[in-house]
């Protein structure tokens, strides 16, 4: 199995998807952290475990879910994470020879399967111990919330998650809910620039730049996105 093949496909189909997961103006409590040992994850883990779809930045294996007398529960789907560690060379072990005489150190690249806190069932004196996601109290703005009802053909809006996109497929546009944003304003900053993305549904205005499924990155991807952001910014004066 070609790790570096699993990683990049799967950071792939995430900037397809638009997720973007290092803008969040919604509520965290921090950044993704194993339950068990408390220590944050870095580099490439760092990215695939943010742009999950889950509030809570607590991770653990299933071994560690059930040591702490908890499970996951069935049919949950496990997140893809990596590590790498360095061997020193033991010549016991046969490892392999330089012409100088020295030994190679090894590098070693491998993977594993992670959950959320949000995937588990665990026992209450766990997760009283937990820190809280901080919720916000936000007034609408009735003109905003106006908008956003007066829109016809409108796609469905679901509040689900920690992830805010536009799914063509479903005609759904998903957000995060709007007592996480850290403030109203970017609630509906968010909630309008996922609603003009799906202005584009063949239902709607056909945009070819939405209907293609360009890659992120793409000369295509990159028109839909600066329409929307171009639109954004003329019906924001």
């Amino acid at each position: 199995m070609d790790l570096y093949a699993i990683v990049t496909e799967k950071i792939i189909k995430l900037l397809e998807q638009g997720v973007v997961p290092w803008r969040r103006p919604w509520g965290t409590i921090g950044l993704p952290r194993n339950l068990v040992s408390n220590k944050p994850y870095r580099g490439v883990n760092l990215f695939l475990l943010s742009a999950s779809k889950y509030t809570s930045p607590f991770w653990l294996t299933i071994r560690q879910a059930n040591q702490l007398g908890g499970f996951v529960r069935k049919g949950e789907e496990s997140t893809l994470a990596v590590f790498w560690k360095i061997e020193e060379p033991n010549q016991s072990e046969g490892q392999d020879e330089v012409p100088n005489g020295k030994q190679r150190r090894r590098f070693v690249l491998r993977y594993y399967r992670l959950f959320n806190l949000q995937q588990c069932e665990l026992p209450q004196r766990i997760l009283d111990k937990l820190p809280k996601i901080q919720k916000y109290e936000h007034e609408p703005i009735a003109a905003c919330a106006e908008i956003i009802g007066c829109m016809p053909n409108s796609p469905e809006i679901v509040h689900d998650g920690a992830k805010a996109f536009y799914s063509p497929s479903t005609d759904c546009v998903i957000l995060p809910p709007p007592e996480l944003f850290t403030s109203v304003e970017e609630y509906y900053a968010s909630a309008f620039h996922e609603l003009l993305h799906s202005s584009g549904h063949r239902s709607r205005l056909a945009r070819k730049s939405l209907l293609e499924g360009a890659s992120f990155g793409s000369a295509t991807y990159s028109f839909e996105e600066l329409v929307v952001r171009r639109v954004g910014v003329i019906e924001g004066g």
